[in-house]
């Protein structure tokens, strides 16, 4: 199993447009080849939360000059699905071509259960689109019932519940296509979230953290490795400080040592560590985190922060 982050897709904030994420998803898939070359069954999952944004703004845009119908989150968790899906599809293809390999590869929209009386629901905290003025943010509570919140002085934005995933929908449907060697790319976004109404499945506006479902599905599906790919080659201790210290190797009750000592920040590393051991205490054997250009040596032994039962 292995979950991309942001980084696989924009590098950074003049780096956006389709053609420029387009570019950086087939640099991604060019060192993701190097897992399936060594005989992985592999499982791609990937972030989506600019892309959402993004979506959400053009409708915003779209509502206020032609009054055009605004976009549901569900509904733009499942649209990034499938243009990034698509992006990463076409890129592993290629290369697998290139390379003389014949799996296949498939883009799955994926839905993601969550509790509907989940806590999150009564406390959304992510905040997700454009910024308005204050007035602007009390009207769009008024009339859409959107909750909304001050972020960091920049403005106030929509803020959404973030709940926890339980069940992988398609779940069956992907151990199906990699037992016919076909690359799964699925739970884009942590998944499109749905809950159970009156028997009946139904998208709601949340938002799930990738990474958790990523372990969900990992442990779902049996997988002996999570890997997460992210922006810094090694996890560290006192990062940033003259003390850092990467992590090579550390054991479950090593990690949890230093994430009650506070090394790790709850908007980057935090979620990645707690889905990590979340996979492993689920019973995977080995979890590792590192950035995409070190997937190759990581899976060699050679790079990147292992945590190991």
């Amino acid at each position: 199993m292995l979950a991309i982050g942001g980084n696989a897709l924009i590098i950074d904030k003049d780096h956006q447009t389709e053609a420029d994420q387009y570019k950086q998803v087939k640099k991604t898939c060019k060192d993701i080849l190097p897992l399936v070359q060594a005989g992985y069954e592999v499982i791609i999952t990937h972030g989506n939360g600019p892309q959402v944004g993004f979506i959400l703004e053009r409708s915003e845009i779209a509502a206020k000059a032609n009054g055009l119908h605004r976009v549901p989150i569900d509904t733009a968790d499942a649209e990034t699905q499938g243009a990034i899906g698509f992006y990463l599809a076409q890129n592993m293809k290629n290369f697998l071509a290139a390379e003389g390999l014949e799996n296949e590869v498939v883009a799955l929209i994926t839905q993601v259960l969550v509790n509907a009386s989940d806590p999150a629901f009564n406390n959304p905290t992510k905040p997700i689109g454009s910024f308005y003025s204050k007035a602007e943010a009390m009207a769009l509570y008024k009339n859409n019932g959107w909750a909304v919140s001050e972020d960091a002085g920049r403005g106030w934005r929509r803020v959404i519940p973030s709940p926890q995933p339980i069940d992988v929908i398609e779940k069956e449907t992907i151990k199906q296509l990699l037992k016919n060697k076909t690359i799964v790319i699925t739970c884009g976004g942590g998944g499109v979230p749905v809950v159970y109404q009156r028997g009946k499945l139904k998208g709601v506006e949340a938002v799930i953290d990738k990474d958790r479902a990523s372990a969900l599905l990992a442990s779902q599906v049996k997988a002996d490795e999570l890997i997460i790919a992210t922006a810094v080659d090694y996890v560290y201790i006192n990062f940033g400080k003259p003390n850092q210290k990467k992590l090579a190797k550390v054991t479950i009750s090593q990690i949890k040592k230093y994430i009650a000592e506070g090394h790790f920040a709850k908007g980057s590393m935090l979620p990645k560590i707690e889905a990590a051991l979340k996979f492993l205490e689920a019973g995977g054997k080995e979890a590792i985190i590192t950035s995409p250009g070190k997937l190759a040596r990581a899976i060699e032994g050679k790079s990147g922060s292992r945590i190991t039962n």
